[in-house]
């Protein structure tokens, strides 16, 4: 096969390189792909205008000694300018929810607003209790509508309860709870189970009794059992 040389110049960077002349545009692209590290989709290939993919380079005649010029970016370097700017706001966004207690963020004052339920069990502040035998009741979901949560420890589930239905969770698979005292009412917490990789996926749960707030973490989270 005949050869010929080629000097390959892609980001001031020259590469020479001995090449068969009966090779395609696309061949080619898969060289420099090798030279490089720049993925072939993100390549745009010069030799007197771009070289067609399905060319041979004898047929588009280049020559020994010729300059093909090589533009485009690796996904590294794509990542690089993209990701430091995205994550500088969303740490900057985590960081100002961070300041800013739950029970004051818009989505959970829409709820809170409402007021305590009237139906809303009696907490004790200061004390923990194990989890009751009969269901907690009288608590709002974030849609504001009532819920009820029953704990099926000898089916290790947990039963989010709602006027509509029932979702009846593995244990298991709550990855994290996390609660605050409500301002002003401290003697009753928000809570959120956790039930997927984002926090879109939290389930939130208003006006917990503070009695039970430790109970129902250690018993979804398996630190131990209350029977």
């Amino acid at each position: 096969r005949e050869l010929v040389d080629l000097k390959i110049i892609w980001n001031k960077t020259k590469h020479d390189v001995k090449f068969p002349l009966d090779s395609t545009g696309s061949e080619l692209k898969q060289k420099i792909h090798s030279i490089t590290g720049l993925p072939p989709a993100m390549q745009k290939v010069m030799y007197k205008g771009l070289v067609p993919e399905d060319k041979t380079l004898r047929e588009i005649k280049v020559t020994s000694g010729a300059k093909i010029m090589v533009v485009g970016s690796t996904i590294n370097d794509v990542l690089a300018v993209n990701t430091p700017k995205d994550a500088a706001q969303q740490d900057a966004k985590a960081e100002e929810n961070r300041k800013e207690p739950l029970c004051r963020q818009k989505q959970h004052r829409k709820v809170l607003d409402k007021g305590k339920p009237e139906d809303v069990m009696p907490s004790v502040k200061g004390a923990q209790e194990r989890l009751p035998t009969v269901p907690l009741s009288g608590m709002y979901n974030k849609s504001g509508g009532k819920v009820r949560l029953t704990f099926k420890l000898e089916q290790d589930q947990l039963w989010i309860g709602t006027k509509e239905r029932t979702e009846k969770l593995p244990m298991g698979s709550i990855k994290n709870v996390v609660s605050e005292p409500i301002e002003g009412h401290e003697d009753y917490h928000m809570m959120a189970f956790q039930l997927g990789p984002t926090e879109a996926s939290y389930y939130w749960v208003y006006w917990v009794p503070t009695q039970y707030v430790d109970a129902i973490k250690d018993t979804v989270l398996g630190k131990w059992q209350y029977f």
